[in-house]
């Protein structure tokens, strides 16, 4: 359909691809990444703001969307977009994760997960129908179909199941979206365990999707079995459609999902840590609530060229952070997301040039030597 989403990959390395996401809200050069608005804005940050630091897709959440204030009401002003001021493109997760991050106070059955709502306690049933109601009448551009994604450890048994009825799911959502409207991802899940994982894949990339995503992971299992899941399933989705990378993650697991040719991420990394006074450099993370920032006159990062690296010293971001200002959180917010936003432009860049795998080397070099400086 004409407004629906389109894809292009333009060139790759190896794996890694530079591609263009075309939607009804403009493009998206790939590999991106997705800030997160859960609630439908990025804390500390404008929508605006977002903008000028390159960023043309965020990532909100119809479930809570629809707690508050409501698809309906959302619907009636105008669309999601129009309700935040936000020109872009916007990505939404249907509540699959919700379903299990608030396990104590939900059940999930074969028509969907049964919730009572962490706001007021009233029952909220929330079904792959009514995810895909919910995120059309919001407006977005990107849907995700509903998915029950499980903890770590879970045992093989409970896992099986559980692919099985995310698959099902699928379906479900497939045969109830609009004939034209947002696209439509899937979701694979399949848990730690590799036939599982490809059996899923399998099964969710036989379904007509417009883009294909892998779930279930940082979900408390060691990041060398997250990056051989990630990798596993990533050689099981088609080439011709978008690959996303759900809820991942540092600086360097993003290059290295890259590397296995994603396309989208999202992660609360940037603008939490930046709320807890933690910044990502050019050398490593720095922590501004430390003592040693107090005198420094340096900027955050000397090769950067946010704002505020520009404007502001490392010992006036820690007065700003030691005192509780508002300001602080901005400033941080705004740097974290100017390097992530970068990082993906460096990518995009070497993708193009042939030379990713010395750009990222190169990188994670810079990052090893400042941890071996700090220890």
């Amino acid at each position: 359909m004409a407004d629906r989403l389109q894809f292009q990959a333009l060139c790759q390395d190896g794996a890694a691809r530079r591609g263009r996401i075309t939607t009804a809200h403009g493009s998206i050069d790939t590999p991106a990444f997705m800030p997160v608005g859960t609630y439908g804005a990025v804390k500390a940050m404008a929508p605006g703001e977002l903008w000028e630091l390159g960023y043309r897709l965020i990532l909100s959440n119809a479930y809570h969307l629809a707690l508050r204030p409501g698809a309906e009401l959302i619907g009636q002003l105008g669309g999601v977009h129009r309700f935040m001021g936000w020109s872009g493109a916007v990505l939404t997760d249907s509540g699959g994760f919700q379903a299990m991050s608030l396990a104590p106070i939900r059940r999930i059955e074969e028509q969907g997960v049964r919730f009572r709502s962490h706001l007021d306690g009233h029952a909220m049933m929330l079904t792959p129908e009514s995810a895909v109601a919910i995120q059309q009448r919001l407006g977005v551009d990107i849907m995700m179909a509903l998915d029950e994604c499980l903890r770590y450890p879970a045992a093989r048994t409970e896992t099986r199941t559980s692919l099985e009825l995310t698959t099902r799911w699928a379906a479900r959502a497939l045969a109830v979206r609009a004939e034209a409207g947002p696209a439509l991802f899937g979701i694979v899940q399949g848990g730690f365990y590799a036939d599982l994982r490809r059996l899923s894949a399998e099964q969710i990339t036989a379904l007509p999707f417009d883009g294909y995503a892998t779930g279930g992971l940082s979900v408390g299992e060691p990041k060398a079995l997250m990056l051989e899941m990630a990798a596993l399933t990533a050689a099981h989705l088609p080439a011709a459609r978008p690959r996303y990378l759900m809820g991942v993650g540092t600086p360097e697991d993003l290059l290295a999902a890259v590397g296995m040719g994603y396309d989208l991420f999202d992660c609360v990394m940037p603008t939490r840590n930046a709320r807890n006074g933690s910044a990502f450099t050019s050398a490593g993370r720095i922590s501004i609530k430390q003592a040693r920032h107090a005198r420094d006159r340096r900027p955050l990062d000397e090769a950067c060229g946010c704002r505020t690296c520009r404007s502001y010293t490392r010992a006036y971001l820690r007065h700003l952070y030691q005192s509780g200002e508002i300001l602080a959180a901005r400033a941080l917010t705004e740097h974290n997301l100017y390097f992530y936003a970068n990082l993906m432009s460096q990518a995009q860049a070497a993708i193009a040039s042939g030379t990713y795998g010395r750009m990222r080397a190169s990188f994670e070099r810079a990052m090893r030597e400042e941890v071996d400086q700090a220890s």
